[in-house]
């Protein structure tokens, strides 16, 4: 069975990625497998160039094939901000994911509604020999001035799905997977994980 490594230590995003490519024949590796750590800093302009530096340097340090996402949240009404920023979105480098969305909500305050935003995730899928693949999901929505739900992490609670008429922390894991940014990109990659690894 073909080793595949998930580079992030955010173990939300391995619950959903592990869910997310349930069926296919790859033993999945986390970060935590391996016996090195490795401090990527996430300095790319785009989120495929952030995609891109965490992907390239698992897989060239673990010799594995390496899946790594960067994602975030655009809102219209701030000329897409957060956007790569969305986990650094915060005054002070500690904060929670409730301290960036008391901090996004208080600068859309002054902003008419609705508050129209997108989810945008791109996952990039390095090989040892050095090729690279890429696949992208977006989640149109917007967002609502209080937090609903308790599934989901990071904006989940305040991002507004009005196809489904519920936020993003509403909708069960199964359901997430199926409308979010990360099921639809993670979703994408299949087939193609499938094609250049072997089923």
């Amino acid at each position: 069975m073909t080793d595949l490594l998930i580079a992030t230590s955010n173990p939300d995003k391995v619950r959903e990625i592990t869910a997310l490519l349930n069926g296919l024949p790859y033993a999945l590796r986390t970060l935590n497998d391996l016996s090195q750590h490795l401090n990527v800093e996430e300095t790319g302009h785009t989120y495929r160039a952030n995609a891109t530096l965490k992907a390239q340097a698992y897989a060239q340090a673990s010799g594995l094939p390496t899946l790594a996402d960067d994602s975030g949240l655009e809102v219209a009404a701030l000329n897409g901000l957060p956007g790569i920023r969305s986990a650094r979105f915060a005054p002070h480098v500690q904060a929670s994911d409730a301290d960036r969305r008391t901090y996004l909500l208080e600068n859309l305050r002054s902003h008419p509604r609705p508050w129209t935003a997108r989810f945008v995730c791109m996952v990039c899928l390095a090989l040892p020999s050095g090729d690279l693949h890429y696949t992208q999901g977006i989640c149109p929505g917007e967002i609502v001035p209080e937090e609903r739900g308790a599934n989901g992490f990071g904006y989940d609670p305040i991002f507004y799905l009005p196809e489904r008429g519920c936020t993003m922390a509403e909708l069960s894991e199964a359901e997430k997977n199926l409308l979010s940014h990360r099921g639809r990109a993670i979703q994408a990659m299949r087939p193609l994980l499938q094609r250049v690894l072997g089923k």
